[in-house]
Formats: structure tokens, C-alpha cells, sequence
């Protein structure tokens, strides 16, 4: 363990990193896999239907929520033993953005990127502010906070424009403005966060 960094919290922020899957089937599939945004709507609205199903049965049969807890209990946090786990939230946020993203290709790529941000940025805000975190906002740390704005900045302004057929459907050339918009919000809301169950 460093500074507050537990192995508990490694282990919840990697699963974090894999739910980055997510905003890469909303933006890839209906391009790579020949199906429609809707069935990928579908698809995520599937996952969180048997997300949910599972909590109810956690919450409601005894037996079921020990073998869950010996399954995952080293990812969750205390209060999620009586509340809704992370992932049905991310699962719900990305229903949402599912559904914005069949709009237009604009808001397509830009569900993506802020998704895919938003998940990463929370990831390096905990693993660094509870390894080296000083200045405490609330429950989170500034030093998190830098550390997810730097990350987001590093990621929006080399890595997407990279990537397949991100500049293609995003709104002209990646200003500066916006990297530092965008990123700074991802930050504040890491900081500042409106605050869903455990998520």
C-alpha cells in the first residue's frame, strides 16, 4: 500500500479501466461489426437490466450475497454492501450516452471521448490521489484532481486524434480550447462529483 492506496482500490479502478470497453462498442460497433447504434443500445440496455436483476437478488437472498462477496467484495467500497455497486451506475451512464449518441456522429464521437475520459481520468484521480494526495477537497485530494485534467489533456489531444475515424466525425480540428475545456470539466466533476450511490 502506498500513502492511502489500497490493493482494494487497484483492484476497483482496473475494473474501471475495463468498463472503457463500453464507449468503445457505443463509438466502434455500428462501424466494425455491421450492426446499428440502436442494437448496441440495445445491447448496453441488456447489461444493465442483469446488473440491476443481480443487485436485487444481492440485496434480497442472503446466500447469494456471500458468494458475491467472495466473488467481488475486494473491489467494492463499504457502502456499497447496502447500495447500488459502481458498475450499474457506469452501465446506466452509458445507457444514457448510448441513447445521445444515435443523435448525430458529432455527439457519436463526442459521447466516446467523454466517456472514455471520464472513466480513465476517475482511475488515475484515485490511484494518484490516495498514493501522494495532501490537499483534501471533501473525500477527494487537488493532487487527484491535477492528475486526472493532466491525463485527460494528454489523452484528448494525442491519443484520439489517432485513433480510427475520430477526427472524421468530430467537428472540424481538435482546438486547444477545447482540450483544456473538456478536460478541466472531467477534473472539477472528479473533484466536485454529483454524487450517485457509490459512483
Amino acid at each position: 500500500m502506498i500513502g492511502d492506496l489500497s490493493k482494494e482500490e487497484v483492484n476497483r479502478k482496473i475494473l474501471h479501466v475495463l468498463a472503457v470497453c463500453i464507449p468503445v462498442l457505443i463509438f466502434y460497433s455500428p462501424r466494425s461489426l455491421d450492426i446499428s447504434k440502436w442494437e448496441v443500445t440495445i445491447v448496453i440496455f441488456s447489461l444493465l437490466l442483469i446488473s440491476l436483476l443481480i443487485e436485487w437478488i444481492r440485496f434480497n437472498n442472503s446466500a447469494f450475497s456471500k458468494i458475491f462477496f467472495v466473488l467481488f467484495g475486494s473491489m467494492m467500497r463499504f457502502e456499497e454492501k447496502k447500495q447500488l455497486t459502481g458498475a450499474t451506475y457506469i452501465l446506466a451512464g452509458a445507457y444514457i450516452c448510448s441513447l445521445i449518441s444515435m443523435s448525430s456522429e458529432v455527439a457519436s464521437v463526442s459521447v466516446f471521448l467523454c466517456l472514455t475520459l471520464f472513466i480513465l481520468g476517475d482511475a488515475v484521480a484515485a490511484i494518484v490521489g490516495k498514493a501522494i494526495g495532501r490537499i483534501k477537497v471533501g473525500d477527494k485530494t487537488v493532487e487527484g484532481g491535477v492528475a486526472c485534467f493532466l491525463f485527460c489533456c494528454l489523452l484528448f489531444g494525442i491519443i484520439f486524434p489517432n485513433l480510427p475515424d475520430f477526427i472524421n466525425c468530430w467537428a472540424g480540428d481538435i482546438s486547444i480550447f477545447q482540450i483544456l475545456i473538456i478536460s478541466s470539466s472531467i477534473a472539477l466533476l472528479e473533484i466536485f462529483p454529483v454524487k450517485w450511490g457509490a459512483w
